[in-house]
């Protein structure tokens, strides 16, 4: 799933592959050692081109076998593309009655704009890091990011009244002010006062949103790949909806609708399942053939059923405290993901969409095809900063429009926005951010610090005792040259290995 099938297996030749599976190919397009290379020098210079962060990522990624079969599957099919929007626009323009109607000709012809950039780009855009179940899928998703960030700017540049009723020419139902559900009130779990059903504020929470954190949650623990990113990121935006209910009403839910309902048994349950999901595709052989090389049709209908299932294999491992460049990373990573969930409810909000409306699920659905992607590239440029020296195009697009929605929500609803904190919630808001500051000054500058220090005089008492040491006759041993610049000979064994 990293790298496209016919860069795969147009790494190998006849000759390699009659050379057997001592060397196989791993994300980056270089070989990776199935079998001990039998010449010495293919060994040394092996060494001498690992270095140890591609030696950890090799041991995160997994083995790849393609057979290289290239069908007419996977061949670029540029010029039919290019004959097939030809011939359509040919019969727009010769056979076809242009309307005296301006508002559907605008609309018409801002679809047929879309559509031909959106044919240029999955047939001539650059491709990413997943190729299944195809490439152009990928590629058709990142130009949807494109058309998307346009029409994000397009309406941050539009006044609020003029923003709100353009959103009539998508849907003539919009461009109405909506209001919004409370979650709250009454938040006993049994209500003696109700005889006929004492549980029916259980019951009124058991609404569309139940099966939709369960799922989000799911996906999201495969973009991520990490329990603990997740956990902290699903309580923490428990504690943003405590800290903002002041602002949009249904954050205003019950303790029980929070934790329990929400913490511990939809997003938890996602979790776990993404988690074994992870474990199953990180056991999972990939060892790929061509349909037409498979001789059963049980064969062929599994390899067709797997076709929708990753190229290849890579564990993420975050990694956060092991140097303050992943730390910064990883923090800036949940305050993104933070700052994409609090646009969904604000959007909507300041755009009055209902929640049911299909935009919204549209935007959902935009994310979760886009946000594997872009954790992928975010993860790489964190993890091999050799072999991918900038960010990932679909990464890039991704934070633009995080940062370009909430922007949105600024400009058209500012009053809310920018209604006062409790002073109790920001005194929990200070607390967690300087908690955050010292434990970073803690652990990446004074503990370095500490430990170079006590090294460097551990060094020094060693020294010393090597020059206070007596000889056979009681005698102390005169230190020579190179003994008073490097320490005893034990001590320069130690600090060579």
């Amino acid at each position: 799933m990293t790298k496209p099938e016919t860069k795969k297996s147009g790494g190998r030749s006849s000759s390699a592959s009659a050379a057997a599976p001592a060397l196989k190919q791993d994300d980056n397009g270089s070989l990776e050692v199935g079998c001990p290379d039998p010449s010495p020098s293919g060994k040394a210079k092996v060494m001498r081109q690992t270095s140890k962060e591609s030696l950890h990522r090799r041991h995160a990624e997994c083995e790849v076998y393609d057979d290289g079969t290239n069908t007419f599957f996977w061949r670029a099919h540029t010029l039919t593309v290019l004959f097939i929007l030809t011939c359509a626009l040919v019969y727009i323009t010769l056979l076809e009655e242009t309307p005296h109607d301006t508002a559907y000709n605008t609309k018409r012809g801002i679809v047929a704009s879309i559509l031909v950039f959106l044919c240029f780009g999955v047939t001539q855009a650059k491709d990413g890091p997943f190729t299944r179940p195809h490439p152009a899928y990928w590629r058709f998703w990142l130009c949807v990011s494109v058309v998307y960030e346009l029409f994000l700017i397009f309406i941050l540049f539009q006044t609020v009244h003029d923003g709100r009723q353009f959103m009539k020419y998508i849907d003539p139902k919009l461009g109405v002010p909506l209001p919004e559900r409370d979650y709250g009130g009454n938040c006993l779990l049994y209500d003696p006062g109700n005889t006929t059903d004492p549980f029916h504020n259980i019951w009124d929470k058991m609404d569309g949103f139940v099966p939709a954190h369960f799922l989000g949650w799911y996906i999201k623990t495969l973009m991520i790949r990490d329990w603990w990113m997740c956990m902290i990121i699903s309580v923490m935006f428990e504690f943003l909806e405590y800290s903002l209910e002041h602002q949009l009403p249904n954050f205003s839910e019950c303790w029980w609708d929070h934790w329990i309902m929400d913490v511990l048994l939809c997003n938890s349950f996602g979790i776990y399942c993404g988690m074994k999901t992870l474990a199953w595709l990180s056991m999972k052989p990939y060892q790929w053939q061509g349909l037409w090389n498979i001789p059963t049709y049980k064969g062929k209908i599994k390899r067709i059923a797997f076709q929708f299932t990753p190229y290849s294999w890579v564990k993420f491992e975050w990694r956060p405290a092991s140097s303050l460049r992943r730390w910064l990373a990883v923090l800036g990573i949940i305050f993104m993901f933070l700052l994409a969930e609090l646009n969904t409810f604000y959007l909507k909000f300041v755009l009055w969409m209902p929640p049911e409306h299909y935009l919204v699920l549209l935007r959902l659905v935009f994310f979760v095809n886009v946000g594997g992607v872009a954790m992928r590239e975010i993860y790489d440029f964190m993890d091999d900063p050799k072999f991918h020296k900038k960010l990932g195009q679909q990464a890039w697009l991704v934070s633009a429009i995080t940062v370009t929605e909430f922007l949105i929500v600024v400009k058209y609803d500012p009053n809310t926005i920018m209604l006062p904190i409790p002073f109790f919630v920001i005194e929990c808001w200070f607390l967690g951010i300087f908690l955050i500051f010292i434990w970073t000054l803690w652990r990446f500058f004074i503990r370095d610090i500490t430990l170079r220090y006590k090294e460097t005089r551990r060094r020094r008492q060693e020294v010393r005792a090597d020059l206070d040491r007596p000889l056979g006759n009681g005698s102390t041993a005169a230190p020579s040259g190179r003994s008073k610049l490097n320490g005893s000979s034990e001590t320069l064994r130690q600090r060579k290995s």
